[in-house]
């Protein structure tokens, strides 16, 4: 899915920004210099002329004549040098009055030819990843700095037959196994556990390497998408900026549900909650859900019509372990 038809026309808009603020820069730069430097005017009009001269030549007689081709670069050259050299006497660069740009590859344009150049592809990650309301805790939250060192592996957790560790390792493995093939096969998670366990975290691993491959994830806590949800219903400021972002968590590639359980359940949010696991289920975008509700724990806090869609459109994994934040600061 990558960015939104309007997200990439902002960034258009911006190279193009880009572009007129360096033209009006270079502009600034002649006029500084020609009067500092009145030859460099004279010489820049030469040049101007010469390759007026040198394309209508072209257009009348393409193609072959080498002595022409050659006189046309050598005095092209020679005036070009001269500019060069009368800049760096007054004290100026010797490329004082190039074009400016600051993406030398594609001149500013976004791209090099029809293939998108590296600064359009880093401009879309950069949104994306500002659209997840992730940008800063991925960087060290993710696959690189996973540890299962964190989790006990002496003891048996008799509900998963595994020790914790074994177990984390099992749901980094199914983690890797869902990226690979997010974009073939449908499927939602809902990660439970105790508080501190790294739900939270498996999360952010999955969230980093699905928006390094350009898709779309939007990460909200229970509390801030039912507060989203909240200001649209009951009509509060900034109604139509609150619709996009609506529109925005609807479509995304991914919705992650961090800490579901600690919003305040009521009808609204209930019925809204159904509706966003309905309504992503029939459009076949995948859900990610945390919680520190364990399985019966889910059925007695929402209806029956939304544990029947927990246990029917997600695959439930169980996260066991110490407190890891607590490890982290007794270390």
């Amino acid at each position: 899915m990558g960015i939104s038809n309007a997200q990439y026309k902002d960034i258009m808009y911006q190279y193009d920004q880009t572009r007129l603020k360096n033209h009006h820069l270079s502009e600034k730069r002649y006029a500084e210099v020609c009067e500092k430097i009145p030859e460099i005017q004279k010489i820049q009009e030469e040049l101007i002329k010469l390759s007026a001269n040198y394309a209508r030549l072209q257009l009348l007689g393409p193609g072959d004549n080498v002595k022409e081709n050659l006189s046309y670069l050598n005095k092209k050259k020679k005036l070009q040098e001269k500019k060069c050299r009368l800049l760096t006497m007054n004290g100026y660069p010797a490329d004082y009055l190039s074009p400016i740009y600051n993406c030398k590859s594609c001149k500013d344009t976004g791209y090099i030819g029809n293939t998108p150049c590296n600064c359009l592809k880093q401009r879309k990650a950069d949104l994306l990843y500002e659209s997840s309301n992730l940008m800063e805790v991925l960087k060290y939250e993710n696959f690189s700095t996973f540890s299962e060192s964190y989790y006990d592996d002496t003891q048996i957790n008799e509900n998963l037959s595994l020790t914790p560790r074994q177990n984390i390792i099992r749901i980094k493995n199914i983690c890797l196994d869902y990226i690979r093939h997010f974009d073939k096969i449908y499927k939602n998670i809902i990660f439970y556990g105790e508080t501190g366990v790294g739900k939270t975290f498996i999360t952010h691993c999955i969230a980093k390497a699905l928006l390094d491959t350009s898709h779309t994830v939007v990460y909200l806590t229970a509390p801030q998408l039912f507060d989203i949800l909240e200001t649209i219903k009951f009509g509060r400021n900034n109604e139509e900026q609150y619709g996009s972002q609506i529109s925005y968590i609807l479509d995304s590639e991914l919705l992650i549900i961090d800490d579901l359980g600690t919003e305040l359940v009521n009808s609204f949010t209930s019925a809204q909650l159904y509706y966003f696991i309905e309504e992503r289920h029939l459009n076949r975008k995948a859900v990610i859900i945390s919680t520190n509700l364990s399985f019966q724990e889910l059925r007695d806090r929402y209806n029956e019509r939304i544990f029947s869609r927990f246990t029917g459109y997600y695959n439930f994994y169980m996260i066991a372990g110490e407190d890891i934040r607590v490890k982290i600061a007794l270390s």
